[in-house]
């Protein structure tokens, strides 16, 4: 025999459980909810134009005869006077600069000795620093946690201060205004960093997973080959960007410690900035070009950075 509680339940253990009641969604609510969604989106295409306007605008320049451009802004190869979308006016465009960047040997020669620069630099930060961050994370050591904190405070020690003693030291060794100098200043001062961020990265690897690689009879190097720098990979990805992408922009330590006769392309242009003027038919090409090599290499590896980037922030 079914009895009602006091609540109005059913007290039979045979009755069906009642149906928790669903939250209904209002007609006004999912509109907003799209609404928004529609409204970020639009947001965020028009902060990335933004963004991307000075690249086009220096895209502009370098394709434009230097007497055109002296005389008015490089949103004028657009037919601004017509229907939208606007025309480009293909008259005012022209790859002579480039003709002429190209048979500019001071340039040219900067943009190798930049790849000699940076190529090196961010090699051997990923290299050292990976094996230094391992060490730090799984190999006990006398003293580790003490050295770690002294990578950790090499990170606020600014390049400013180590720029006249380092030219000092670089001196006397002989490698002053030499192209290895700029590549050991720029490893040394990457690698606080670099150890910094791998360590705290391959410190989250699943302990049991290395136990396991051990007991199948795995060294130190095997197990750093074949487990941890494949797990790491999203890690070393987003640094080698961060490497590349500091020494590449570079300017005050090569225009201090590289060699004065072949500096790389960031001095370089400065350079005909200083001699020439508005020599905007080889600055425009060059700084165009000198921006595309690390856009390149960005858009290259951008999955391995927004994964290297995202890790850790969810466990």
């Amino acid at each position: 025999m079914t009895t009602l509680t006091a609540t109005g339940a059913s007290s039979d253990p045979a009755a069906p459980a009642p149906e928790a009641a669903t939250p209904k969604t209002s007609v006004a609510s999912r509109v907003a909810a799209v609404t928004g969604h529609w409204a970020v989106r639009f947001a965020l295409v028009v902060i990335g134009l933004f963004w991307l306007m000075p690249t086009a605008g220096l895209l502009s320049s370098s394709l434009r005869d230097p007497a055109e451009v002296s005389i008015s802004g490089w949103w004028n190869i657009f037919d601004l006077n017509g229907s939208f979308p606007w025309i480009i006016d293909k008259s005012q465009l022209t790859v002579s600069n480039y003709d002429a960047l190209f048979a500019n040997d001071q340039v040219m020669s900067s943009l190798w000795t930049t790849v000699l620069i940076t190529v090196p630099a961010t090699v051997l930060v990923v290299v050292i620093g990976a094996l230094a961050g391992y060490a730090f994370a799984w190999m006990d050591f006398p003293g580790r946690d003490w050295w770690f904190l002294v990578v950790v405070g090499l990170l606020v020690v600014p390049i400013q201060v180590a720029l006249v003693p380092v030219a000092k030291l670089f001196n006397t060794l002989g490698i002053f205004e030499t192209t290895p100098g700029v590549v050991l200043f720029h490893t040394a001062f990457g690698l606080p960093f670099a150890i910094f961020l791998l360590r705290n990265f391959f410190a989250e690897i699943p302990r049991e997973l290395l136990e396991a690689a051990r007991l199948d009879g795995a060294g130190e190097i095997r197990l750093f080959a074949r487990v941890v720098l494949p797990l790491g990979g999203p890690a070393i990805a987003s640094l080698g960007i961060f490497q590349f992408l500091w020494v590449w922009n570079d300017m005050l330590v090569a225009l201090i410690f590289a060699d004065s006769t072949n500096p790389p392309v960031t001095v370089a242009l400065q350079q005909q900035m200083r001699q020439f003027g508005n020599n905007i038919d080889v600055l425009a090409p060059g700084a165009f070009i000198s921006m595309l090599v690390p856009l390149a290499v960005f858009f290259a590896f951008q999955k391995q950075f927004v994964s290297g980037v995202m890790a850790g922030s969810v466990k």
